[in-house]
Order: C-alpha cells, then sequence, then structure tokens
C-alpha cells in the first residue's frame, strides 16, 4: 500500500489485506462486462433492495479533506493559473491515478466568449491526495512545451467540459482511451451553440477526433456534427451499459426530447454503439421533483446542472450532479453536489429528493458559493474517494480566478445504510432476484455495529421466496462481526444454488437498532 503524508493520517484506517488488493486491482471507470465482476447492492438502491420492513435509510456524506484543494491553481504564466476546472476525469490504473481537467487561462477576463482559454490537462498521483502535473512537452504554450496540456491534434478542438474512459478491451489500440467533450459549432463565422465531440487515444495523452473531423478555429463544421441541431452542453458524464456507450450533459426545454411539462436545465442522454455514430434521439434521464411543478424562468428555480457524473459499478451506477439553488440574478445562485442512481442506465433517481452528498463551502473557503461534479470516484482500502470541482456562480459573467480539484473521503461504499426504525418490532429486508453465477454462494456484508447483541441473520430464498433448504431457516448465516466486507459463512457452504435467488436479512438482538448495513457484495 501506498504511503500517505502524516496530514492524512486522520481519514485511514488499517487496510485489510484484501482492501490492499482492491487497491492495487482499482475499478478502472467503465469496468469489465457485468457479467465477470461483483454485484454490488447498495441499501439506498431500492431496485436492488425492493421490500423491506421496519427499516429506514441514512444516507451519509463524505468528509472534505484538508489538503483541498489537492489540485490547486498553477502558478502565473501556467495554463491553468487562471482556472482549475474539474469538468474532468480521474482514472485508476494499477498503482496511480490519472486525472484530466480542463485548464483556463485569463484570457477567459479578458475575452469572455473566446474558445481558445480553455484547455485539456493532465495530473497524475500515486495516492490520490499528492498530485503532480508533469511536463508532457506535448503542447506549446506561450513558446514553451514544458507544461501538462495534453496534444488535441493539430486542429484542436475548443472545449468546456471533458470526461475520459479507460476502454481496454477495445481491439483497436489507438482506441483505448476515449474522450468526450463540449464543444461548439461554427454558426456564420462565430460560435455557435454547445454540442458533443468525441475523441481517441492510445495513451490518454495524445488524442485525434474519434470522426477524422478537422475543426475550424476550434469549432466543428455542421457537416462534422454527430447530433442534430440542438444546444446540448455535453461530456457531464461519459460510460458504458449493456454494449452501448453514453454521453450526458444538459440541455433545456424546448429541447423536443422530454415529454411533458417542466422548466430548467435537465440531465440528458445520448447513446452510440461504436463511439462514432451517435442516436439522434435522446433520453431525459432526470429531473428534479420542484422542475415539474414550479414555472420558474431558466436559472431562477431548482435545475440540474451539467449532466450525470457516473461510476459505473458493474449492475448499478452511481452519479454525481448539480444542485442548482437558482434566484432573480446571479448574486442568489449557489450550487450543491446531488446523488443519484441508476440501474438501467438511461433513468436515474435520488435516494432522498434534493440531498446534497457534498455542500458547498463556506464563503472565504475556496469552494464558496458551489460545486462541480467531475468523473472521480475510486474506492481505496477502506475508504472511497470523490473528487470534485468548484466554481462560485455568484459573480455572473465577472469571472474572477475560479476552481481547483477537491477530494471527499467517506468510509468505503457507505453512502448510506439501512438501520432498524423500530427496536420493538421485526426488521428485514429481502433483495431482487440473483442469478447464481457459481452453484454454491458467496456474499460479503458492508456492515457495523455488529456484536454479541447485535447480529444479522442471512438467508436464501429460491425465485418464489420459498426457503432454500441448507441456507434459510435454522441453517441460517449469522452474522456478528462489523467490517467493510464481513463474510457470510453457511453450516452448509456446499449446498447447490437453484438458477435464481433472493437473499433474506433479518436485523436480531436485543442491540439490534444500533446496526448499519450499507452493501451486501454477491461475487460471480
Amino acid at each position: 500500500m501506498n504511503t500517505f503524508p502524516a496530514r492524512c493520517l486522520p481519514f485511514l484506517t488499517t487496510c485489510s489485506r484484501r482492501g490492499c488488493l482492491a487497491f492495487a486491482v482499482g475499478l478502472i471507470l467503465g469496468g469489465p462486462a457485468r457479467g465477470s465482476e461483483e454485484l454490488t447492492f447498495f441499501a439506498f438502491d431500492d431496485v436492488s433492495i425492493p421490500f423491506v420492513r421496519n427499516l429506514a435509510l441514512e444516507m451519509r456524506s463524505p468528509q472534505k479533506h484538508p489538503a483541498n484543494p489537492v489540485v490547486p491553481r498553477g502558478a502565473a504564466g501556467t495554463p491553468d493559473d487562471f482556472g482549475v476546472q474539474f469538468y474532468g476525469s480521474v482514472v485508476q490504473e494499477g498503482g496511480r491515478f490519472r486525472m484530466w481537467y480542463v485548464a483556463i487561462d485569463h484570457e477567459l477576463k479578458e475575452n469572455p466568449r473566446s474558445v481558445q482559454c480553455w484547455r485539456a490537462a493532465y495530473a497524475e498521483s500515486t495516492d490520490g491526495i499528492t498530485w503532480t502535473k508533469p511536463a508532457l512537452g506535448l503542447v506549446s504554450y506561450r513558446g514553451s512545451t514544458a507544461n501538462n496540456l495534453v496534444d488535441l491534434g493539430p486542429s484542436p478542438l475548443a472545449l468546456i467540459n471533458l470526461k475520459v474512459l479507460a476502454d481496454p478491451d477495445d481491439p483497436a489500440p489507438d482506441r483505448r482511451y476515449k474522450m468526450t467533450v463540449q464543444t461548439w459549432w461554427e454558426e456564420n463565422g462565430a460560435r455557435g451553440r454547445g454540442t458533443l465531440a468525441t475523441l481517441v487515444s492510445a495513451d490518454g495523452l495524445r488524442w485525434r477526433t474519434a470522426t477524422g473531423a478537422v475543426p475550424i478555429g476550434g469549432l466543428l463544421r455542421k457537416e462534422d456534427l454527430l447530433l442534430p441541431e440542438h444546444h446540448f452542453e455535453a461530456a457531464g458524464g461519459l460510460y458504458q451499459w449493456e454494449g452501448m456507450y453514453y454521453a450526458t450533459g444538459q440541455s433545456s426545454p424546448p429541447s423536443g426530447h422530454g415529454p411533458g411539462t417542466y422548466h430548467g436545465r435537465e440531465v440528458l442522454l445520448h447513446r452510440s454503439r461504436d463511439f462514432i455514430t451517435w442516436e439522434p434521439t435522446a433520453r431525459v434521464a432526470f429531473l428534479r421533483e420542484g422542475q415539474r411543478t414550479s414555472g420558474a424562468k431558466y436559472g431562477e428555480g431548482v435545475e440540474t446542472h451539467e449532466g450525470v457524473s457516473v461510476w459505473n459499478r458493474g449492475n448499478v451506477l452511481l452519479g454525481l450532479y448539480g444542485l442548482w439553488h437558482g434566484g432573480v440574478g446571479w448574486n442568489q445562485r449557489t450550487l450543491d453536489l446531488g446523488f443519484l442512481v441508476s440501474n438501467d442506465g438511461m433513468t436515474f433517481r435520488e435516494p432522498q429528493t434534493d440531498w446534497p452528498i457534498l455542500p458547498r463551502g463556506k464563503d472565504g473557503e475556496w469552494d464558496q458559493g458551489g460545486l462541480l461534479q467531475g468523473q472521480g470516484f475510486a474506492n481505496v482500502g477502506e475508504q472511497t474517494y470523490l473528487w470534485y470541482g468548484a466554481w462560485d456562480p455568484r459573480p455572473g459573467l465577472t469571472y474572477p480566478p475560479r476552481g481547483g480539484v477537491g477530494l471527499a473521503v467517506l468510509p468505503r461504499d457507505r453512502f448510506g445504510a439501512l438501520r432498524v426504525r423500530n427496536g420493538a418490532q421485526t426488521a428485514e429486508l429481502v433483495t431482487t432476484k440473483v442469478k447464481a453465477r457459481s452453484s454454491q454462494p458467496h456474499l460479503f456484508l458492508n456492515v457495523e455495529g455488529l456484536g454479541p447483541e447485535a447480529r444479522v441473520r442471512v438467508e436464501l430464498l429460491d425465485a418464489r421466496l420459498g426457503p432454500i433448504a441448507g441456507l434459510s431457516g435454522a441453517d441460517a448465516a449469522v452474522v456478528d462481526q462489523s467490517g467493510f466486507r464481513t463474510p457470510v459463512r453457511w453450516k452448509n457452504p456446499k449446498t447447490s444454488l437453484p438458477p435464481e435467488y433472493c437473499v433474506r436479512i433479518t436485523f436480531d438482538g436485543a442491540a439490534r437498532d444500533l446496526i448499519r448495513l450499507s452493501a451486501i457484495y454477491v461475487e460471480p
């Protein structure tokens, strides 16, 4: 396991052997094929855990790291001396973390309509906390290539948002990294509306457009558009799901994509089978409840900001979105980060309505006023890391220096937990059906609060909820040890499973109100 700076010790717990292995192997955003990896049933996922009795959900916010911002703005004269905008991604590969973000220089202040002041930049870390901006030697900036800018080709695209997906299973070596960006198309010799562009790379540092399009002055020609002519602030998120690529972003009515009546920006999805041809149809994947009931003008009410950034956990997607708090003027507009979940790759929902998983900083703090979601998630030992950005919208179009990348930390996978509502009554849950992928069950629990007087009983039921002999009733497994990955040990471990089964967990003991169950893991 990597050595962490002393300032980070309060955030660290002893790394279990399995946890250290998970750190070494890591999770690459996008992940392997769904059938080959572990299933995770999170406590807040009411599709994976649809039936409960006498259980309540408690959500948990991560803690902001004391070293924030872990990636600050650069020194004077560097490409990111005016802004580090984490409309970007973190990919964990082996023993290092790789970050792509948007670097902003002072031209934004001098010429807000410029498309040249936003550039794709790169940073690296071995621990996710201390980052370096390597001199890549790829792009000339102010007469020098001693900077951390990645190469977007001889005619680089203008961009304001980007997401990177590692795709090691692509048979073409030069397409094993994929990037979506929000760019603009050229309209009457000037910058038109926002749209999606795609790039591919062999190493994540040298990129080319996926379609071979050659931008003009950083802008796409109309004949090179991947999507119909609608304003789409693309690159909120990029992920693979069941053989398709999905790009999320924000749009707003009347975009022509969402049924019904609502106001303000929504989460919009476009999809592609090959990362080159993108479907002209789109889906409104998430709306906040207030968007359907309020008639507020654009920017003045509750809205979603910049799509959803996604952590693909194989059988479920977790996501961050901008929790926009509107107002009549810019000085009344602020942003927190909200939390979403999806089980089908197309429809997202909030486990807890309008809950800010991460609140904006107080005035005077580096992340005051508003937060930005990047696609940066990793499990590191017994902790979960989330990287995020900052943007205070209240100054409006006066453009003060902005940003940096922050780190938020919580105990591994403990975003939320199920607890007993009434200690005098039975408390239990039943999962959705699980397709057996081995002859015997291999289950683990992420659970705390267990002990001699606080236990959970784990039983397996068939697809029609009948008990499976040897794995339920008197043969149920009893777990009384807390842990991030506590194994469920059966009295008859060699009992064969039917093709499909459900898991029933009962909270037991005089002190069962202390139990907090965060996740169930099912190994393939």
